[in-house]
C-alpha cells in the first residue's frame, strides 16, 4: 500500500461496531492502547447537557455513551465524552482522545484535522478525514511503528477506508443486513474461505547404535614344509675295503611352517547421522457456505443487473 506516511495509519468506518471490533483485532494483534486512537459523534448527548465550561458532557449523557459502547469493554480503550468547538458532542478514546480532550479544554489544536496533523498525518489528508468525521463516520488512528502495512490490513478487512482507498467495502464485517448508502441500499455478501495451518508433529524416532557381532572366517594361508628325498643309484659292484657292519646312520632335520592367527581391529566404515528436511503436498479439503443474491420479481418488473448477483465469484 501506497501511503504519505508511514508512522500513522488512519482508518475511517460507516459504523460504529466496525470500528470497536477492528480495536479489539489491533490489540489482539500486539498494538498497545497508547497506539490506538478513535473518535465518535456522540448519538447520545442528548439526554444530558454541558456543564458550566462547555467541555463536558453531564452524568446523563456519559451513562448514554457508556450504553451506545458497550460499556467500554467493545472499544478496548478508555472512552470519554467531550464537547468539541465547531463540532458538538463526540466520544473518544487513545492517543486521539488525548488530542481531542486538550482541544475540547481550549488547546491550541483545530478540532479533528489539528489532532490529526499532531499523530504526523499531512494536513490535506486530516482536512479530508475531518470532513468524513463530520460527515458521521468514526475515525480510528494507529502509531504503526514500523507496523504500517499490518495495520492497515487489520483496518482494511474491518471494513476501514482511507484517503488513497476510498470506500469499495466499506461494510465487509458487518452482519448481513441492509445499510443504506446514497441512491438505494446495499446487502452484504458473505462467504467462508479456507485457511491451512501446518503444526510440526512427532512422528518417530531412529535409534543409531553399535552392535558387536561374532563371525567365523576362513583366509588361506600358503604354508611351506621340507621333504626328505631318498635316491637310489645303482654301482657295478666295485671292491670296496669297507666291512658290512650295523649301526650307520644319517639325520637329516626336517622343517614345516606353522600359521599362527592374531587379530587386529581395523576401521571398517563411518556412518553419518543427520536430519533433513522434505516436501510433500497434502490435499486438505472442507466444507465451506456462502452467501447468494437471489433476486425475486412480482409482476411486470424489470431489473437490471440481476443476473450478476447469481454468478459465483
Amino acid at each position: 500500500m501506497n501511503a504519505s506516511n508511514h508512522s500513522t495509519v488512519i482508518g475511517v468506518f460507516h459504523d460504529v461496531p466496525q470500528a470497536q471490533e477492528t480495536i479489539r483485532a489491533l490489540k489482539a494483534a500486539g498494538f498497545r492502547e497508547d497506539q490506538i486512537g478513535v473518535v465518535s459523534h456522540d448519538k447520545e448527548a442528548g439526554k444530558g447537557t454541558k456543564d458550566a465550561k462547555g467541555s463536558h458532557v453531564t452524568e446523563g449523557a456519559l451513562a448514554g455513551v457508556a450504553a451506545g459502547a458497550g460499556v467500554g469493554a467493545l472499544w478496548a480503550l478508555g472512552i470519554a465524552a467531550n464537547i468539541l468547538p465547531g463540532i458538538g458532542p463526540i466520544v473518544s478514546g487513545g492517543i486521539l482522545g488525548s488530542l481531542l480532550a486538550s482541544a475540547a479544554g481550549g488547546a491550541a489544536i483545530a478540532g479533528i484535522a489539528g489532532a490529526l496533523v499532531g499523530l504526523g498525518i499531512p494536513e490535506e489528508e486530516a482536512k479530508y478525514y475531518e470532513e468524513e468525521f463530520k460527515s458521521g463516520r468514526t475515525i480510528v488512528s494507529v502509531k504503526a511503528d514500523g507496523r504500517f502495512d499490518e495495520a492497515w490490513s487489520i483496518l482494511h478487512s474491518h471494513g476501514a477506508y482511507n484517503k488513497q482507498t476510498p470506500a469499495v467495502a466499506t461494510a465487509t464485517r458487518s452482519t448481513g443486513t441492509a445499510a443504506r448508502s446514497e441512491g438505494g441500499q446495499t446487502i452484504k455478501v458473505h462467504e467462508e474461505q479456507l485457511h491451512a495451518h501446518k503444526t510440526p508433529v512427532k512422528t518417530g524416532e531412529v535409534h543409531v547404535r553399535k552392535e558387536v557381532v561374532t563371525e567365523n572366517q576362513t583366509i588361506q594361508v600358503p604354508v611351506t614344509r621340507e621333504e626328505v628325498v631318498i635316491e637310489r643309484h645303482p654301482v657295478s659292484g666295485r671292491a670296496s675295503s669297507a666291512s658290512v657292519h650295523a649301526g650307520e646312520e644319517i639325520r637329516i632335520p626336517v622343517k614345516e611352517e606353522k600359521v599362527h592367527v592374531t587379530k587386529e581391529t581395523v576401521v571398517k566404515e563411518e556412518v553419518s547421522v543427520g536430519k533433513r528436511k522434505v516436501t510433500d503436498t497434502e490435499t486438505v479439503a472442507g466444507t465451506v457456505r456462502k452467501e447468494e443474491v437471489k433476486v425475486e420479481k412480482e409482476g411486470d418488473v424489470h431489473v437490471r443487473g440481476d443476473s450478476a448477483g447469481k454468478k459465483d465469484r
